[in-house]
């Protein structure tokens, strides 16, 4: 599967990357005629640590659908950081994903953002598959 996704959006994903460092990130991926156009940045409202963990509360899922919904578009998925660490899901990730959703994970080491890669959960749910990007720029 092809994920269309602007230019303008992963950037922001980067330096929210960048801006949270150590601690994760995480926000929501919004999407207009099938290209995600934006990168909304949430709170990351775990307790279990935001250095290995990032959770979206109720709120931040409201906001986003607000927003995606303001631009007439959807909630094509979510995003999230992995500080100093490879740019591939987790178990936890995996645990806690949900179906036909797209997952962007950007890998920061020491503060500088690297890797950027997209994923979709395997409709039995026992993995994810990375997706092939098409980057697309503002016209």
């Amino acid at each position: 599967m092809t994920t269309r996704i602007a230019v303008d959006a992963v950037r922001a994903i980067e330096r929210h990357g960048a801006e949270t460092y150590p601690d994760e990130c995480c926000g929501a991926l919004i999407a207009v005629e099938g290209i995600i156009v934006e990168a909304l940045s949430l709170a990351n409202t775990t307790t279990a640590g935001a250095r290995r963990r990032f959770r979206i509360g109720p709120e931040g899922y409201k906001l986003a659908v607000h927003r995606a919904q303001s631009l007439r578009g959807a909630l094509a998925g979510f995003y999230h950081s992995h500080p100093n660490e490879a740019a591939r899901p987790s178990r936890y990730d995996l645990d806690h994903a949900w179906p036909n959703l797209t997952y962007i994970i950007v890998s920061v080491r020491d503060g500088v953002p690297g890797d950027v890669t997209v994923w979709h959960l395997r409709e039995d749910r026992t993995d994810f598959d990375e997706g092939d990007v098409t980057w697309v720029t503002a016209s």
